[in-house]
């Protein structure tokens, strides 16, 4: 009979006792011109390309219990849990491909976005030159790799979106999107024909299982589905990704599409595609979706496919405290 692994994550205090930070280090929002982000966002990458975020974890370990005892499905899942502990145990990435590095990065006023920008760049070279990543960032046409993970030729790699807000603390979040996961990503424009999906929501769904069932495995399956109902080509992909940052087993805050949301999530579940292909009921892990605006003449469903190893945490710094990392 197959060992069932047991997630055995070390606790907050380990994690913490291998911070790069500064014992007692504190931000001063005080002083926001001078703030230096390089470290924290140092830490909070160290964290989330080892250490899987628990809800994740937890709908992984709900996957595996539905499987037949010893069938692929079952072990696949199984090596994923065996997986998961050896990365935190070890504080090794979770995946060899670590992905393209996406920034949200929420502020008050008064912090400079370009200071910002060059620290949170500075921690990512930092990062890959200690292997917590991969050199990801390569020239699309000679496929040179500086070893640095920044983009050659402008500034798009990582990828930093910021947003000033009316809270005093500032937020990070980051998300390490691989590259498979990414190639099994899609976007449609209803109506269309192929699949007789008009522009409502049954159009939507059916542009949905299209997406899954075209990826079967390639996605590193169970994936995590972040969906935008409309925006333009740019906005919705945009927002495809930055909803994977929801936690898995929250609600919707619009209950339509929270019914939505479940109830697409079981159907899903019994295509019998399976972890990584190889067939049983757990396909998917959940369905993040949003509506959005839309200019009258267009109607696109973007879709953004997450791996199982769905590397995702926020850094938060609240006015003389320390941080902290919510995985």
């Amino acid at each position: 009979m197959s060992e069932c692994v047991i997630p055995n994550l070390t606790s907050n205090e380990v994690v913490a006792s291998k911070s790069v930070l500064p014992a007692g280090w504190k931000a001063d929002l005080a002083d926001l011109k001078n703030l230096d982000l390089s470290l924290p966002v140092m830490e909070l990458l160290r964290r989330t390309t080892s250490r899987l975020p628990q809800d994740v974890i937890q709908a992984i370990v709900k996957g595996r219990d539905a499987e037949e005892v010893g069938s692929r499905a079952f072990n696949t899942l199984n090596d994923m849990v065996r997986n998961i502990n050896l990365a935190d145990g070890q504080v090794t990435p979770l995946c060899q491909d670590t992905g393209s590095v996406i920034f949200w990065v929420r502020h008050p006023f008064g912090l400079s976005q370009k200071a910002a920008k060059a620290q949170i760049r500075a921690a990512v070279v930092e990062a890959t030159k200690r292997s917590w990543l991969r050199p990801n960032c390569v020239e699309s046409l000679s496929g040179k790799n500086s070893g640095t993970n920044m983009d050659p030729f402008h500034e798009h790699h990582p990828a930093i979106h910021f947003e000033e807000w009316d809270k005093p603390e500032v937020e990070v979040s980051v998300m390490q999107k691989g590259g498979g996961c990414e190639n099994v990503g899609a976007q449609y424009r209803l109506p269309d024909a192929a699949l007789g999906a008009g522009r409502d929501i049954k159009g939507v769904r059916k542009c949905i299982i299209d997406a899954v069932v075209k990826a079967q495995g390639q996605g590193c399956s169970p994936g995590i589905l972040g969906v935008a109902i409309g925006g333009d080509r740019v906005t919705g992909y945009e927002k495809s990704k930055e909803l994977i940052l929801r936690k898995l087993g929250t609600a919707n805050a619009d209950p339509k599409m929270d019914a939505f949301e479940q109830e697409l999530t079981k159907d899903l579940n019994t295509l019998g595609i399976g972890p990584m292909g190889y067939g049983g009921n757990t396909t998917v892990l959940g369905i993040m979706a949003e509506e959005m605006y839309r200019h009258p003449a267009s109607f696109y469903v973007s879709i953004s496919y997450m791996c199982w190893s769905s590397r995702r945490g926020t850094l938060t710094l609240a006015a003389n405290s320390q941080p902290s990392y919510d995985l």
